[in-house]
């Protein structure tokens, strides 16, 4: 299940990052000083870090997520899957880890890459109601922390402070607040 649900979601990232144009790569995204670029070497590098090393790079983007998604695929696929690892939540399972991070982030960054790039900005139905019980599950405190930039190391938030929009919004308008992303404002 964890593995079946990596997959189709770097499949629809993977998609989005074929997509840019090589003039969109500088463009702005939603997550505060990022290109879209920043943006694909954020979810390279969380995929590095899920997997405790870095990803080679190289100069093309497209490339170099398709090198982290087999890795991360790879040890999906192992007995390493099962192991334990410390995480700032508390030990989990490696799979579990991929799961709620590396696997979460390929939602809210594809969002992220495909309104900076002027692309399909829709997030699959199951995706946003899974990600929305998750992020409101969270306890207040925890959030609090989530939303502090560098509560969890240096250059790092989880979540931006939450962006109002009406309670009547569609749920992935009002997830996508929660999480600290504006779905109001123009696409670029």
């Amino acid at each position: 299940m964890i593995l079946a649900r990596y997959r189709a979601r770097a499949d629809a990232f993977e998609a989005k990052v074929a997509g840019v144009r090589s003039d969109q790569w500088t463009n702005a995204s939603p997550c505060a000083q990022w290109t879209a670029l920043e943006v694909v070497d954020h979810v390279v590098d969380m995929h590095g870090v899920m997997l405790g090393h870095p990803i080679p790079r190289t100069e093309d983007p497209l490339t170099d997520f398709r090198e982290a998604r087999r890795q991360v695929e790879e040890a999906l696929e192992s007995d390493r899957a099962r192991s334990e690892v410390s995480t700032p939540g508390g030990p989990m399972t490696l799979e579990d880890h991929i799961d709620q991070v590396v696997s979460d982030d390929l939602v809210l960054h594809g969002w992220d890459l495909a309104r900076a790039t002027g692309q399909d900005e829709t997030i699959p139905a199951s995706d946003v109601e899974r990600l929305w019980a998750t992020a409101t599950a969270v306890p207040p405190e925890l959030m609090e922390r989530f939303r502090t930039p560098g509560a969890f190391g240096p250059g790092i938030e989880v979540y931006g402070a939450e962006i109002a929009v009406p309670d009547d919004a569609p749920l992935q308008d009002r997830l996508l607040g929660y999480v600290g992303r504006d779905p109001m404002s123009k696409s670029l």
